[in-house]
């Protein structure tokens, strides 16, 4: 659950949380009686007032939904009975939500597969992790529940490998460098995360210098932990945001075609066999023709 400690003086409950997390009092009148919605560790009404340094714990519930089958193509980098790699393309959401009910991942998994877990629920059948939207690479899909476990309590033990790619703006001057910042979710705007202390969760990110451009760096990245938006807040808190981000970083876009951001490496031990995998991907042709305009520079 997130955390938020209330800031002002009586108000009721769901009109408060409807405000800050940007979310409709129907919704958070749903949330209260899912029990998803505690105050100072309490079930409570959504009529009941809130005080000054309360703390309120909640979960967001995803609206019931059902994903259906599309004909999407995919680029499956490695398949068998427990295991699907796949290569996600840029602009494409990872699972149905509302606003995206179509045209994402798993709407294209289930056409292709009829064999993936139901760890998730129905709308996310299959998917052990997410990147976002504009972030390209490689993404474990389960097939089986057992699979599923398996791989997330690897995610969990934070075994899995993974290395990210992506071209940054300005000049990095050390070669690497370690990036310790709690990442909370942005007090005015719940889509986008944030660098603080209050109802923050650890962050720790590495970076490794590729190369050196006039005005930007190409970076490796790997991550201790794995927050919601973590490269593309921990880059902008260090004054080197990704490039084409179109979120973080207030910097001009050169095109519509998302961030600069790739994962490009992921290597965990097969739920099966029990033998370590590890798969690679190329950086996609957009993030390729952003780079070749700052070599050409």
């Amino acid at each position: 659950m997130e955390t938020l400690i209330v800031d002002l003086e009586n108000e009721r409950l769901d009109t408060y949380l409807a405000k800050k997390l940007n979310l409709t009092r129907s919704k958070i009148s749903k949330m209260i009686k899912s029990e998803k919605i505690l105050l100072n560790d309490k079930k409570v009404k959504a009529g009941t007032l809130v005080n000054l340094n309360d703390k309120i714990n909640y979960e967001i519930i995803e609206d019931e939904m059902k994903a259906t089958a599309e004909d999407i193509p995919l680029d499956i980098v490695y398949e068998d009975d427990d295991v699907i790699i796949v290569n996600k393309p840029n602009g494409m959401v990872v699972h149905p939500a509302v606003g995206n009910k179509s045209g994402t991942l798993v709407n294209a998994l289930i056409n292709h597969s009829k064999n993936l877990s139901h760890v998730n629920g129905e709308f996310r059948p299959g998917i052990v992790h997410r990147i976002d939207a504009y972030t390209t690479g490689l993404l474990m899909v389960a097939k089986n529940d057992y699979a599923h476990n398996f791989l997330q309590a690897q995610l969990q033990a934070k075994t899995i490998k993974r290395k990210y790619v992506a071209l940054v703006w300005g000049v990095i001057q050390n070669d690497s460098g370690m990036i310790d910042a709690p990442i909370m979710r942005d007090k005015n705007n719940r889509k986008k995360m944030a660098v603080g202390n209050i109802n923050s969760k650890s962050a720790i990110t590495h970076f490794k210098v590729l190369k050196r451009f006039k005005k930007a760096t190409l970076i490796e990245l790997t991550l201790e932990t794995g927050r919601t938006h973590q490269i593309r807040v921990h880059m902008n808190y260090i004054g080197h945001p990704v490039v084409n981000d179109p979120v973080y970083g207030n910097r001009k876009l050169i095109d519509l075609t998302g961030q600069c951001l790739h994962a490009k490496m992921i290597g965990f031990i097969h739920p099966r066999s029990k033998e370590y995998m590890e798969f690679d991907s190329e950086l996609p042709q957009c993030f390729l023709n952003i780079l070749k305009s700052f070599e050409e520079e």
